[in-house]
C-alpha cells in the first residue's frame, strides 16, 4: 500500500512541473495585478481554454477637461494569452454585449495576441449619471483609451496594436489623432471618413455604380413601390407596431416618417448587408403587398426606425449630428413619391433634447492629420459596402490601403486578393514585433469578432 501511494504521490509531483505551477497561478496573480491598478474593478473572470477572460469596469471622468466634476465606470474586456504577447486594443465604436464572451478580433487571431475590447462612452451602462451629452465628442473617448491603455501598460509592456470596424474603425483613427503614442499601429476595417459633410457625392456616384444595372434597378424599383403604395403598408406597419409595442413619438414622430425612412435605407442595407448574390430574390414590381413588406423587413428591419430600435444607437446618432457627418443621398429616382425631404439626416433619429448642430472642423483637422501626419495605419474597405464609398487616405508614412474585391461591410485581410493579404499581413506582424512561427503558435479556437455593430446601425 505505501508503494502504491507513494508512487501516485511521484506521479502527481512529476505533473506539478514549475510551468504547470506557474499556469495555475498565473490567473490568481493575474486578477490581483489587475485589482491592484486604480480605478480598475475585476467584475469577472472565466478561463476558456489556452486564455484567462476578464469584465473589467474602469473608473473614467465624465469630462476629461474637468476630471472632478464626476466620473462613471466604463466597461472592457481582457482576453488574456502571455504577459509576453502584443496587445490588440479593438474598440467597437458602440457598447458591449450585455454578457460578454471571448472572442478575437482578426488582428487578434493573426497576432495570436492579448486583447482589450472597450464599450464606447455614453452607451448604456457607460454613461455618465446625470449625462450631459455634450461630453460625448471624438476627443473624450480617445481620452478615455488613452487612459485604459496607460493603466493596462503596467501588466503589458510590449507592443499595442489598435483596431476596430465600421464606427469602431473611426474610433481608433480617432484615438491615434490624439494619443499618436499610445499604441504601435492601427488597422482601421470599413472606417467612413466625412470630412466634409454637405459634399457626399461618393455615395451617389457608388449607388450609380455597384452590382449591374438591373440589380440596381430592381432596388430602386422596391423603394419607388414602397412608397407608392404607402397608403396599404403604414397600416401594415402600425398593425406591427402595436403587436409589438413599438413607438413613434419620442423620434421620429409617426408611423408613416418611419417607413419613409426605413424605405430610404433598403438600398443602402441590401449593399451594407448581402450584395450581388441577393440580387435575385429582389421582389418585382408585381409583388404583393405582404411579399415588399416582408423583404423590406428582412433586409432593413420595420423595428429599426422605432423609439425602441433607436434608443440604443442614440450616442451613435449623436455623434453623427454634431461631428462624424452622415451621408446625404440624392434619391433622384425618388422624385414626387417622398414627403419629408429633410428627413434624411442623423437628427431624425435622435429625441429632439438631443438635436444638435454639426460642427464641420474636428472631421477636417482628423481628415488632414490622417493623409499628411500620420504613421503605421492601415484600412481595409469593401469593394460594394456604401460605407467604403468615402474613405479616409492614408499617407506615405509606413500607412497603407486596401479593397477587399465584391466584399461589403464585412471585408477583412482575409478577404483580400492573396498578394494584398500577404503584404497586410507581414506589415501588421513587423508593427506588434511578431514573427511568423510566433503569431502560428496553436490556441484553442475562439469565435472571430467581426467588430461591427448589431444589424440596424446603418448610418
Amino acid at each position: 500500500m505505501r508503494s502504491r501511494a507513494l508512487t501516485v504521490l511521484l506521479l502527481v509531483l512529476a505533473l506539478l512541473t514549475p510551468a504547470s505551477v506557474a499556469s495555475a497561478r498565473g490567473g490568481a496573480d493575474l486578477a490581483a495585478r489587475l485589482a491592484a491598478i486604480p480605478g480598475l474593478t475585476v467584475v469577472s473572470r472565466t478561463a476558456p481554454a489556452g486564455y484567462q477572460f476578464f469584465v473589467l469596469t474602469y473608473r473614467q471622468p465624465a469630462d476629461h477637461r474637468h476630471p472632478g466634476a464626476g466620473t462613471f465606470e466604463q466597461r472592457l474586456t481582457l482576453l488574456h494569452r502571455a504577459g509576453d504577447a502584443p496587445v490588440v486594443l479593438a474598440t467597437g465604436g458602440y457598447g458591449l454585449p450585455a454578457t460578454p464572451t471571448p472572442s478575437r478580433t482578426e488582428p487578434t487571431a493573426i497576432l495570436n495576441a492579448n486583447q482589450v475590447s472597450v464599450e464606447h462612452r455614453f452607451f448604456s451602462p457607460s454613461r455618465p449619471a446625470p449625462a450631459d451629452w455634450s461630453d460625448l465628442d471624438i476627443w473624450q473617448e480617445a481620452s478615455d483609451e488613452h487612459r485604459i491603455v496607460q493603466a493596462l501598460r503596467s501588466v503589458y509592456a510590449g507592443k499595442w496594436i489598435q483596431t476596430g470596424g465600421s464606427k469602431g474603425g473611426m474610433t481608433s483613427v480617432y484615438h491615434r489623432r490624439f494619443y499618436p503614442d499610445d499604441v504601435d499601429g492601427v488597422v482601421a476595417y470599413v472606417a467612413p471618413d466625412d470630412p466634409v459633410n454637405d459634399l457626399d457625392g461618393a455615395y451617389d456616384r457608388f449607388f450609380a455604380t455597384v452590382g449591374d444595372a438591373a440589380c440596381r434597378g430592381a432596388l430602386d424599383g422596391v423603394q419607388k413601390e414602397a412608397l407608392k403604395r404607402r397608403d396599404r403598408l403604414v397600416p401594415m406597419l402600425a398593425a406591427d407596431a402595436a403587436a409589438n409595442g413599438w413607438t413613434f413619438t419620442r423620434t421620429l414622430g409617426t408611423a408613416d416618417r418611419s417607413l419613409e425612412l426605413t424605405v430610404l435605407d433598403t438600398v443602402w442595407a441590401f449593399w451594407q448587408y448581402l450584395g450581388t448574390s441577393s440580387c435575385a430574390g429582389v421582389p418585382p414590381a408585381t409583388a404583393t403587398d405582404r411579399e415588399l413588406y416582408d423583404w423590406i423587413d428582412a433586409v432593413a428591419s420595420w423595428s429599426f426606425y422605432t423609439d425602441q430600435g433607436l434608443e440604443y444607437y442614440w450616442p451613435y446618432y449623436y455623434q453623427a449630428a454634431t461631428q462624424l457627418g452622415w451621408a446625404s443621398l440624392r434619391f433622384d429616382h425618388l422624385r414626387g413619391l417622398r414627403r419629408y425631404p429633410g428627413l434624411y439626416t442623423a437628427n431624425s433619429a435622435l429625441p429632439a433634447e438631443l438635436r444638435r448642430a454639426h460642427h464641420p472642423l474636428p472631421m477636417i483637422d482628423v481628415d488632414l492629420w490622417v493623409r499628411t501626419l500620420s504613421q503605421r495605419m492601415m484600412f481595409v474597405y469593401g469593394q460594394n459596402d456604401p460605407w467604403s464609398a468615402e474613405r479616409f487616405t492614408p499617407s506615405r508614412r509606413d500607412s497603407y490601403l486596401y479593397v477587399a474585391p465584391g466584399a461589403n461591410h464585412g471585408a477583412r485581410i482575409s478577404g483580400l486578393n492573396p498578394a494584398d493579404s500577404a503584404a497586410a499581413t507581414a506589415t501588421l506582424r513587423r508593427w506588434a514585433g511578431v514573427t511568423s512561427a510566433t503569431a502560428e503558435l496553436r490556441t484553442a479556437p475562439l469565435p472571430l469578432d467581426d467588430m461591427l455593430p448589431p444589424r440596424g446601425a446603418r448610418r
